[in-house]
């Protein structure tokens, strides 16, 4: 299960960079027809629809029934628009602070063998974007929506559009934060390791801490 999920991000990773570096799609545009893209990809047909989905979830696809699929924004932002998106984070990042931390407590408690690799897969990947000084934001979310999963609470999948718009939005302002990017890379390790330990309480706590100082960050 974790290999074909890795394919398919894997998959909406290549989508996101054919609509983001190598511009053969503008927002608005129809995507290729399922068969001819799979082909193009090298991946069945199934693959491609998970990593539509993904790229659904984060807003960057649409799917319009009996029409296609439409590239609806992408994840780059520009930077004379830094000051318009900061302004509403405040409540995002708030938002954040009163349902993660308890998501991760969950997860700690009631994640699989599985989910919690998948969790530090991810966790992994940030920190090789971050030491790298690539654009970390799928990552980022991918990492999130893990621990969401984990809770295995039906109803947490509802919140992750808000908790993908609030990362995507928070990379793009804190980026360029020497302090925060490196509170990042010890805060994720933390709640890396207090959930492979099974420990909900310091799961909950790192979360918590993560989140702080990102809102200290938007607070500079």
């Amino acid at each position: 299960m974790m290999k074909s999920a890795m394919l398919a991000d894997s998959t909406a990773q290549q989508i996101a960079k054919m609509i983001e570096e190598e511009n053969r799609f503008s927002v608005g545009d129809k995507l290729p027809n399922e068969n001819d893209l799979a082909a193009e990809l090298g991946v069945s047909r199934s693959t491609l629809r998970e990593a539509v989905k993904i790229l659904t979830t984060n807003g960057i696809l649409e799917i319009k029934r009996g029409k296609g699929t439409f590239v609806t924004s992408k994840t780059t932002i520009n930077l004379e628009d830094l000051n318009d998106i900061a302004s509403g984070l405040d409540d995002l990042f708030e938002m954040r602070l009163m349902f993660e931390p308890d998501c991760a407590y969950l997860a700690a408690k009631r994640a699989t063998d599985e989910e919690i690799k998948t969790i530090c897969y991810y966790g992994e990947e940030i920190e090789k974007k971050i030491l790298s000084g690539e654009d970390r934001t799928y990552e980022e979310q991918k990492f999130h929506e893990s621990i969401a999963n984990a809770t295995h609470n039906s109803f947490v999948k509802q919140f992750m559009p808000i908790i993908f718009n609030a990362i995507k939005k928070g990379v793009m302002v804190l980026a360029k934060d020497r302090d925060i990017t490196s509170d990042n890379l010890k805060d994720d390790r933390l709640i890396m390791d207090f959930i492979k330990k099974r420990n909900p309480d310091g799961a909950r706590t790192a979360m918590r801490l993560h989140i702080i100082h990102a809102i200290e960050g938007l607070e500079k």
